[in-house]
């Protein structure tokens, strides 16, 4: 069953100028700003069909029905959580314009959403998937040193396709890597990794002539690889390897984290090696140093082996 169908288009002033606001002011992406649009229209078609003349007239009654609503059409908790904080946010910008006296959403809280496991591949599979084919094209060893950093590392998709030559640090063993919100971190890189990534260089300079061109992981045209064409590569080389094609890179990053942990039983450890800001919804934020992460990585990482650096 669907949820409440929306209005095509903005129609209430009050909506475009929120609208306005997270893309001139708080210069939010164009797919969240949609996402907000979206949700709000939803809000404006209750108001609506209730006769109800501002947003002013709106309040925490009327906003729990209009939630309960939205649930019994069949809108997932964690997208009732995400219609009620854009509500929040939109009733803030309102009490900031004088357009509203409260915030009805404010105590609010939405149906929680039900935690599911993340699927991981077991060690055996994910040696099976790291095992080098034998074949020796330039493609292959970009592949290959793909796969190789997404489960030594738990990178992220994003991160993956947007690491740069600068942020590479062979000697050492590191790569920086840029996740959510712009942060910045080092990760340690095991031995396999490091090995596949120095063969990839080796034949990274045919891909293209750009001395200049900063990224790590080229496409056929020597530009950046997409993200896209990263999972793409990835389904491909789990068929070639007789693996599931639905493999996504987030599988490998769990696979990372799940063995780790396992063999460590160092959850705070895990938490900063994948970048996490907070532990859990509950649980304060804490920092490791470098130093701390490497060591845990070396002992539990089951593809570490890390050379000491001399």
């Amino acid at each position: 069953m669907k949820a409440t169908p929306e209005p095509a288009g903005v129609a209430d002033p009050d909506i475009s100028a929120f609208l306005d606001h997270l893309r001139i002011e708080r210069r939010l992406s164009p797919r969240t700003v949609e996402a907000y649009r979206h949700d709000l229209l939803r809000l404006d078609l209750y108001r609506s069909e209730r006769s109800l003349p501002g947003w002013g007239q709106l309040d925490t009654q009327h906003l729990r029905h209009f939630i309960a609503s939205q649930h019994q059409h069949g809108l997932a908790p964690r997208s009732l959580q995400r219609l009620l904080s854009a509500i929040r946010s939109f009733y803030r910008f309102l009490q900031r314009e004088g357009r509203s006296r409260q915030n009805p959403a404010q105590d609010l809280r939405a149906p929680k959403a039900p935690r599911t496991l993340p699927r991981t591949l077991d060690a055996d599979l994910t040696a099976q998937l790291l095992d080098n084919t034998g074949e020796d094209d330039w493609l292959q060893r970009r592949d290959q040193a793909m796969l190789e950093l997404f489960y030594s590392s738990g990178l992220r998709l994003s991160e993956l396709a947007g690491l740069d030559m600068a942020g590479l640090d062979l000697q050492q063993g590191e790569v920086r890597v840029t996740g959510k919100g712009n942060k910045t971190r080092w990760l340690p890189v095991g031995t396999p990794a490091l090995n596949a990534v120095r063969a990839w260089l080796k034949a990274r300079p045919l891909f293209t002539a750009d001395a200049d061109e900063p990224a790590l992981f080229l496409s056929r045209r020597g530009r950046r690889i997409s993200p896209s064409s990263v999972q793409q590569r990835l389904r491909r080389a789990a068929l070639a390897r007789g693996l599931d094609d639905n493999l996504h890179p987030h599988k490998l990053r769990h696979s990372f984290a799940t063995h780790v942990l396992e063999s460590s039983g160092d959850l705070r450890a895990v938490q900063e090696l994948l970048g996490h800001a907070n532990l859990s919804t509950t649980q304060v934020y804490t920092h490791l140093d470098f130093q701390h992460l490497a060591q845990v990585y070396d002992n539990a990482h089951p593809r570490a082996r890390r050379k000491k650096a001399r």
